[in-house]
């Protein structure tokens, strides 16, 4: 029988070791994908670090798949792949059918929610068996380098903007550019909002103006962000981006009468808001899951029809656990993927 390479962790919150392993079959519903490109996305550490109930070890992480299709379990055929097909798999790895949301069509919060590298082995890998209802199709105009961090950072940040209250010419506000919000500003600008990124330092300024953004603030000047946000007529929405809840808290009084805080970037600490800051102007918050594979499917046909393609180191698969070091010191700029060729 053949085998493949996998990245794999042995113990919570150990190396990434290159090991080799019998080439699985593809089950009933599923497909084997022989993985191109895999990004590394900072999610990985809940599981790495068994910080989630259910994490097996040895664990293989990768929940940003690109790659093509190269064996159809049974019935993957009538679900209308074939042999070939390149494919992209999200953190949306699957979903169970049967719990509440899956039954009202809400896939993305399923109670069963299938995460690669969490369920099953990701895509930290040379190969990855993932469910069918996983798959999206990944356009011709995207390399898989680039595909890859668009099954996650990508359709968290464009899927979250879309499913805004904003419109085309509403005032849309990116907390952070790093690996989330770089991806969130180019959005935002492609779907006509007038953009406004927000981060630490006035030394970023031309690099938000490179991304799209119509306006700058400095997070760490004297004038405070809602007041900031507030001199440019209020934001209908502020994509939360940071993984920094008092970041975060800073932004509400930036918002419009019925604005609304779309909070993505995860953090434990909570936010420091008051029901009198929502109450009498009607403010939102809200969280925003990842998406479906048709949500991951339109963020690759909106990409590739834009040209907004994600910033990326790119690193072979043998220097996976350099590349998740690096990761977590936060020096990527900004995503890391991995590749098998």
């Amino acid at each position: 029988m053949s085998t493949y390479r996998v990245a794999q962790v042995s113990a919570p919150g150990g190396p990434l070791a290159i090991v080799e392993r019998e080439m699985p079959q593809p089950g009933p519903g599923h497909v084997r994908i022989a993985v191109d490109a895999c990004g590394i996305c900072h999610s990985d550490v809940f599981f790495v670090n068994a910080g989630v109930p259910g994490v097996r070890f040895p664990l293989v992480p990768g929940h940003e798949i690109a790659g093509r299709i190269e064996e159809l379990g049974e019935g993957a055929q009538d679900k209308g792949w074939r042999v070939g097909d390149r494919v992209a798999v999200g953190w949306f790895g699957g979903s169970c059918g049967h719990c509440g949301p899956c039954r009202q069509g809400d896939f993305i919060v399923c109670e069963n929610l299938k995460v690669p590298g969490w369920a099953y082995d990701g895509g930290y890998a040379e190969a990855v068996i993932a469910p069918a209802d996983a798959l999206a199709r990944i356009p011709d105009a995207l390399a898989a380098p680039d595909a890859a961090p668009l099954g996650c950072a990508g359709v968290t940040t464009y899927n979250g903007l879309r499913r805004s209250s904003a419109r085309p010419g509403d005032l849309v506000a990116v907390l952070g550019i790093g690996g989330l919000g770089h991806l969130g500003v180019k959005y935002a600008a492609a779907m006509r909002f007038e953009t406004v990124a927000i981060a630490r330092g006035a030394g970023k300024a031309d690099f938000a103006k490179q991304l799209g953004a119509h306006h700058y603030i400095d997070s760490t000047a004297d004038t405070a962000v809602a007041d900031a946000l507030q001199s440019l007529g209020g934001a209908r929405v502020v994509l939360a981006t940071a993984a920094n809840s008092d970041a975060t808290t800073a932004t509400v009084e930036g918002l419009s009468p019925r604005g609304e805080l779309v909070v993505i970037g995860a953090d434990t600490e909570p936010l420091g808001i008051s029901p009198n800051q929502l109450l009498m102007s009607g403010k939102i918050v809200r969280g925003h899951p990842s998406g479906t594979a048709q949500d991951v499917e339109d963020t690759l046909a909106f990409s590739a029809l834009h040209g907004i393609r994600p910033m990326t180191e790119i690193v072979p698969l043998d220097q996976a656990d350099e590349a998740y070091r690096k990761m977590l010191s936060g020096a990527a700029r900004f995503r890391m993927v991995l590749t098998t060729r």
